[in-house]
């Protein structure tokens, strides 16, 4: 199995996926309040998503369950890019708002597979 870091929070993916998730709560706080129950919240599930996967997935010590998990946290991003461009495409979140949510969603798309092909090499 791949030698592990000290924690999944020594995961350059994991913190990368935790400060998207934190810019997504900021950029969905000036979201309309009717939409709280729709949109914002499937969006901010969605981005709090990847780095519960990514750590639960770390916390099964099994390398086909954190190979699972990784590729739960990859549809949960892709889940969150979607709806980050279905909200720029209604008028909820300008493009100068989305675009650096979504640049930092491809960013930790790449290190998703990278992990995922790390471990599935070992």
């Amino acid at each position: 199995m791949v030698e592990k870091t000290g924690s999944y929070k020594d995961l350059l993916v994991w913190q990368q996926a935790m400060d998207l998730a934190v810019a997504v709560y900021g950029a969905t706080k000036s979201w309309p309040k009717e939409e709280l129950y729709g949109l914002t919240s499937q969006v901010r599930r969605s981005a709090t998503s990847v780095p519960a996967n990514i750590a639960e997935g770390y916390g099964r010590e099994i390398r086909g369950s954190y190979q699972q998990f990784l590729r739960i946290a990859q549809g949960s991003l892709k889940e969150l890019e979607t709806q980050l461009l279905i909200a720029e495409r209604i008028g909820l979140s300008p493009k100068a708002t989305s675009d650096p949510l979504l640049a930092s969603t491809e960013s930790v798309g790449k290190l998703l597979r990278l992990l995922v092909r790390r471990l599935s090499a070992d």
